[in-house]
């Protein structure tokens, strides 16, 4: 079991989703990964759900804003980096070329909330651990394994986030003549930037493990969802697949040890 007591500064820590509708949500993810759950109500009166693989904590599935839910909006997955403070995290977003969108705020004595965005685009959650420090689990079935973001300024994301939390970086050429950077923390690489398409928008993919891809994308499609791109096996890197869930909530799924 890949447990996880902390999170340095600069690490991916933690994934939740925002959708109009928590219950199906649960039933799919529930479906999908064996997830089970526990309700909690929210201040307007609904309720989200923390989700647990052998009793540990690994997302939470909250409901969307009354403005989201106005203007129709998809569901959606986001991913929050570690920072040891989150005021500074985000008073230095500005002066890294990025901007600060939201907080800091204080959530109980769970931690402290904030989102930013590098040059570029791509809202990124931060998270200063209280009592909550992030995913109990990572890199196993049903758990946060890794992200990369999307970006059509991909040097620029990459600098940003070098000077926010003190990335290593490494750059690996693309046939197309394009380079796939990797964000490093003490030698172990944590997240990936890669460039956007040409007209592409921002946008981090989140990816949860599976012991199964290929039986993954088969459960997300017997729940209601769809497979936007089919598991692709790779015997040297493991297998990929993306699935949308029924209220349009885009995952990826990799193939992560039992």
């Amino acid at each position: 079991m890949a447990l996880v007591e902390g999170y340095r500064h600069g690490e991916p820590c933690w994934a939740d989703l925002q959708t109009p509708d928590v219950a199906a949500a649960k039933d799919f993810y529930g479906r999908l990964f064996g997830w089970t759950f526990q309700d909690f109500p929210t201040p307007d009166g609904r309720s989200y759900a923390q989700a647990f693989v052998r009793g540990r904590l690994v997302a939470t599935i909250a409901p969307q804003s009354p403005l989201q839910l106005k203007a129709g909006t998809s569901a959606k997955w986001n991913v929050y980096f570690a920072a040891a403070d989150a005021a500074d995290v985000l008073e230095e977003a500005a002066h890294a070329g990025g901007a600060a969108e939201f907080g800091p705020e204080a959530v109980g004595d769970t931690g402290v909330l904030g989102f930013l965005a590098p040059p570029g685009g791509g809202t990124t959650g931060i998270w200063q651990a209280g009592s909550h420090y992030g995913s109990q689990l990572f890199n196993e079935p049903g758990a946060l394994a890794w992200a990369e973001l999307f970006t059509p300024e991909p040097q620029a994301a990459v600098g940003f986030f070098q000077q926010l939390f003190g990335h290593e970086v490494t750059e690996y050429p693309q046939d197309d003549g394009g380079s796939y950077s990797t964000l490093l923390i003490d030698g172990n690489e944590v997240a990936g930037v890669i460039p956007a398409d040409e007209g592409g928008e921002a946008g981090w993919q989140i990816y949860y493990g599976t012991a199964d891809v290929a039986v993954a994308a088969a459960a997300a499609q017997a729940a209601g969802g769809q497979v936007l791109v089919e598991p692709d096996e790779r015997p040297a890197d493991g297998s990929l697949a993306t699935i949308r869930d029924p209220q349009g909530g885009v995952l990826n799924l990799i193939q992560t040890p039992a």
